[in-house]
Parts: structure tokens; sequence; C-alpha cells
């Protein structure tokens, strides 16, 4: 059995392969949307004292750390505030999958036709096709991630009824620009992101195919080391752009930012300038908390319904 045989990317059609990366990224949105929730309130939240709205009015910060912002959450919004942005982050995840598990595998493939398969190492390759397809999925779906952010962020005093009402305003209020804020930090931070989980991913992969876990596989620990360690290297780029993203006319309904950011570079100076290096790494914590059992399901997810459609698709034809 060749090589390209026993790796699960090359395996599947097309459209399994895009049917499994959207299965997989629907069922690993719903179960981290809280943990994504309160890591976009803390990303979001200044330390300044003059800014009343991400203050208790003793005068500490609103949000302190994961569970204490789950509970603060909870007494004041109610427990559906913890699914704010699902909807359009449901629509984020499925198709940010089905295009980066899609781009992947035909990466993949494009790279073993032009310079044959077993040329380039496992790990480069994997690099390679991971970040073209981490950027690619983050480019297409980029209005779907802002609308996320947006939704996430706003608390009792609601910026926006509905996704109708936001894109309808967005448009208007900002023009097409508005819906790519940020879009600049998102592929900087996707590149190396997707590249480095896809690189490790594929590395740990096949010495940890056979471990058998109590509640969970090989592949699945393998993907959640991947995405830890790709998380904690590009997580200063992810802070800019939630930042950006709620730059705009409606900035001041959800966090007083103070001075307005204009581009990633400012951006980032005004944080480490404010806040210091730590300032960069704010919900650094629950981000890896949430990546470790999103990549886990998520990966897990993939490889059993790319397995089912496949199955699927050969009962079919007989």
């Amino acid at each position: 059995m060749s090589n390209k045989s026993e790796r699960l990317k090359d395996e599947g059609s097309r459209l399994q392969v895009t049917a499994a990366g959207a299965t997989a990224g629907l069922i690993s949105r719903f179960i981290i949307a809280p943990l994504d929730v309160v890591k976009i309130r803390l990303q979001l939240q200044t330390h300044s004292l003059s800014d009343p709205l991400t203050h208790s009015p003793r005068g500490g910060p609103i949000y302190k750390g994961t569970l204490p912002t789950i509970r603060h959450i909870l007494r004041t919004e109610g427990i559906t505030a913890l699914w704010k942005g699902n909807v359009p982050a449901e629509l984020l995840y499925v198709a940010h999958n089905a295009v980066q598990f899609t781009t992947y595998r035909q990466v993949t493939l494009l790279l073993h036709s032009t310079f044959g398969e077993g040329t380039i190492p496992a790990s480069g390759e994997s690099f390679i096709a991971g970040a073209v397809a981490g950027g690619t999925a983050t480019a297409v779906t980029y209005p779907l991630d802002l609308l996320r952010t947006r939704f996430a962020a706003q608390g009792n005093a609601r910026v926006y009824t509905n996704m109708r009402e936001a894109i309808l305003r967005i448009g208007r209020e900002e023009g097409l620009r508005g819906y790519f804020q940020g879009l600049g930090p998102g592929l900087a931070q996707i590149i190396p992101f997707m590249g480095v989980f896809f690189a490790v991913y594929e590395t740990l992969r096949p010495h940890f195919s056979k471990l058998e876990l109590p509640f969970s596989s090989g592949g699945a620990l393998a993907g959640t080391i991947a995405s830890v360690t790709a998380k904690s290297v590009t997580f200063p780029l992810d802070l800019v752009r939630k930042r950006i993203q709620v730059q705009g006319p409606t900035r001041d309904k959800y966090f007083q930012i103070m001075p307005e950011y204009k581009g990633a570079i400012n951006t980032a100076r005004t944080i480490v300038r404010k806040d210091g290096y730590r300032g960069l790494y704010r919900g650094l914590t629950v981000s890896l908390v949430k990546a470790a059992p999103a990549s886990a399901v998520t990966m897990w997810t993939y490889e059993r319904a790319l397995r089912f459609y496949i199955a699927l698709g050969e009962r079919t034809v007989l």
C-alpha cells in the first residue's frame, strides 16, 4: 500500500472532504462557543481605569479570568449570552473548515504532481499546504469572522439585533472595507498558525495513531498539541485582529478602546505602550483552553465524518 493511500488527506473525493470539513466545523463550533465568547470579551477589554464600560464600579476590570467571566455573563446577560454570535460563527466554521480541508487536500495533491510524492519532507509539505489552506479559508470567510466578533462582544446594550441588520449597516456606514477590517493581521496570523498546526499534527499523528486513550484518540491528541503550539506562537496577531474588527462608528458601543486603532502595527504598538507586552497575550489562557477541545473535536470529527462519507459513497455505488 502506498503512502498516499494511507494518509487521510489524500482519501475521498473533493465533495466528501468538503462535507467532512463542514461537519467537523459545525460540531466543534457549537461545543466551544461559550469559551469563544469569553476569549473575545477578554481580548477586547482594556485595563485603563478611565474606561467605565470595561470596569466595575469598584474600579477593577469586569472580566477577570475564564470562570469569573462566565459567571459574570451568566449573572448579567443569561445563559444564552454564551452563544452570542453563534449563527455567524457556525456559518464561519462550516465554510472555513470546508474551504480549509478542501484546499489542503488539493494543494497536497498539487505538490505531489509537481515535485513528486515524498520529495518534500512531510513536515514541510504539511506547512505549505496548511498555510495556503488557512490563508484561503480566512480570506473567503472573513466577513463572517467580523460579524462573529461584533455579536460576541456586545452585552446587554445591543448594537445589532440580527445578522441582516448588521450586514446592511456595516455596508451602509463603513462600505465594503468594513467587512474586512483586520484582514491583514488575520492573514498574517492564520498562515503561520495553520502551517505550524498541520506540520506538528502530521508529524505527531503517525506516532500517536496507535495510542488507546480512554476519552480520545491518538489523532485527537496530536490535534490538541498542534493547536496549542500554533496558537501560542501566533496569539498576538489574533488579539490585534479582534481590536481592529470592532473599530468603526459602533466602536464605543462595545468598549471604549482609546485611542482609536489604525492598522495592525499601530494597534500592536499602542497595546504595548499602554499595557506592556503582556497586553498582547490577554485572553491567551482561555484561548488555549478553547483550542485544545476545539482542535481535538475538529480533527476527530473530520476523520470519522470522512470515513462515513466514503463508506456512504461506496454503498451508493454498489
